[in-house]
């Protein structure tokens, strides 16, 4: 071999050692980007961790924070506002109300009118119509005299359109509102609107009387329908849920947004300064919302969401665990991997928009169970322009909203277990019950409503998982969770026929 050959030899073989000391290289920094990946993933179910006994103190704070609630204004991080709605619609057994009864139910951009026909006598909810209008932006920001004259006038045009050949006759006895905005409530037919959200900016009707408003248009249209209850959409759900079984002690939404009520005492509620009910018991409205305990497991992205949200410091169980954030927690976890590794590459800017990826699209990535993941795929592709990545990075993701979505669904759990504690229905006794020992296995139901409940099912596994960790499987089984459909509307217009006159409700709703 000449020398000329020898050195495009040596130069051959160095060529070929730089090439694999370079593929050595990145393997090795691939493998430590990966594991800095890996341990964000381990940091976040450190975090979110919800073993039963964390769990059972959340529960005791629940509680407690609802005695406190009861006992005075502003002596809870829970507002459990008094709604005055102490008799509800008759129980499965004894369903006596009758009649065409009307509801209203406005709490977004969309108002809905609804008419429900009841036939009494042991009979269960003939027929109902719905009808779903939008409120035009001018009316959200303009005057309440021009919201509620609308509001009004497609109500008087339902009305016309249905009661016309129907063989109904119209009752005039009540109509329900479902109005899902902070009211302080001060009669079952009176409120006074607080603030708006959602959209609403209505200077004028801040302060003021929310069914007087409604009451006057009503009465400007020739309508001769009194407005009979004024509720939001959870007092609704239990109205229905009790409706249906007399058992429903409570109620819960989880949906977009998050809420609970449920039938207590009136002598466990401090701050009804003596004002005692027929029926012994009134709905209380919990706002749970808002409720707050160092035992929920708070983690760095729950911090920064609430610090850029535009309510920081408030809402603190709804942005764990409602349909409103759990896709912002899981896109902010994506967004630190990203930038900490290029599982992403390259890191797409629709990554770093918030609330791009909702709720629903996580839902979707969880429940994925296509051998590649294609459902992954594609709404990486579609929502968030990154284009195809390994199989493993696909499986991480799923991993991800698997913790944020397993956390939420055991909270909402601990907070339903924890109003059960509160009225003696845990099998413990409860808080300041008073009564003595309850009957640890009294059946109890509690009506759920909300799309995270009711169309994830992995959400509503996790929550049942949590219930009999919590409570036991004995005591477990006692405790039913019941699906309700449209109770925000239909329970409003079933709470107009029970309070109204002529309707004598059930008022044998057994408390411990």
């Amino acid at each position: 071999m000449g020398r000329a050959a020898v050195v495009v030899a040596v130069m051959a073989a160095a060529a070929a050692c730089a090439v694999s000391g370079v593929a050595v290289g990145r393997r090795v920094s691939s493998r430590r980007k990966w594991g800095r990946v890996i341990g964000v993933l381990k940091e976040l179910e450190e975090g979110c961790e919800t073993q039963v006994g964390r769990l059972k103190q959340v529960v005791d704070a629940m509680a407690v924070e609802m005695h406190a609630g009861l006992a005075s204004e502003g002596g809870s991080k829970l507002r459990m506002l008094l709604t005055f709605v102490d008799k509800l619609p008759s129980g499965f057994s004894l369903r006596r109300e009758k009649g065409t009864y009307y509801s209203l139910d406005l709490g977004d951009s969309y108002f809905r009118i609804l008419r429900v026909q009841l036939g009494g006598h042991g009979s269960s909810i003939n027929a109902h119509d719905v009808e779903r209008q939008p409120i035009p932006e001018d009316l959200m920001t303009g005057g309440s005299k021009d919201l509620f004259d609308f509001i009004a006038l497609v109500f008087k045009q339902f009305v016309e359109k249905e009661e016309y050949g129907s063989g109904y006759p119209f009752d005039r006895g009540g109509l329900g509102f479902t109005f899902s905005f902070p009211v302080k409530q001060t009669s079952i037919s009176s409120g006074i609107l607080m603030k708006w959200t959602k959209g609403f900016s209505i200077g004028d009707m801040v302060g003021k009387e929310v069914v007087e408003c409604l009451q006057e248009a009503l009465t400007s249209k020739g309508l001769n329908i009194r407005v009979s209850v004024l509720v939001n959409d959870t007092v609704g759900t239990l109205a229905l849920g009790h409706y249906h079984d007399p058992d429903t002690v409570a109620a819960v939404i989880i949906g977009t947004g998050t809420n609970a009520c449920y039938m207590e005492r009136t002598d466990a509620i401090i701050k009804c300064q003596g004002r005692l009910t027929a029926s012994g018991s009134m709905v209380v409205n919990m706002e749970w919302g808002n409720f707050w305990s160092l035992h929920l497991p708070r983690t760095p992205y729950d911090v920064d969401l609430d610090v850029d949200s535009p309510n920081p410091g408030e809402q603190g169980f709804e942005k764990m665990i409602s349909g409103m954030y759990l896709g912002e927690i899981v896109r902010r976890v994506i967004l630190r991997m990203s930038i900490e590794s290029d599982i992403l590459k390259p890191v797409s800017s629709k990554l770093s928009l918030p609330f791009v990826l909702r709720t629903p699209l996580i839902a979707s990535m969880h429940e994925d169970d296509s051998p590649d993941l294609t459902k992954v795929t594609r709404i990486l592709r579609g929502t968030l322009d990154v284009p195809d990545v390994p199989i493993k990075v696909r499986k991480l993701l799923v991993n991800i909203c698997d913790v944020v979505t397993r956390r939420a669904a055991r909270l909402v759990a601990a907070g339903i277990v924890g109003i059960l504690k509160k009225i003696g229905r845990d099998g413990g006794g409860g808080v300041a019950s008073g009564r003595g020992k309850p009957k640890t296995k009294m059946r109890t139901v509690v009506a759920m409503e909300g799309d995270l409940y009711r169309d994830y099912s992995m959400f509503r596994e996790y929550l049942n998982e949590a219930m009999i960790e919590i409570l036991g499987e004995d005591l477990a089984q006692h405790v039913i969770l019941k699906v309700m459909e449209d109770g925000s509307g239909i329970g409003a217009a079933l709470l107009a026929a029970s309070n109204s006159a002529g309707h004598d409700a059930d008022d044998t709703l057994q408390l411990a």
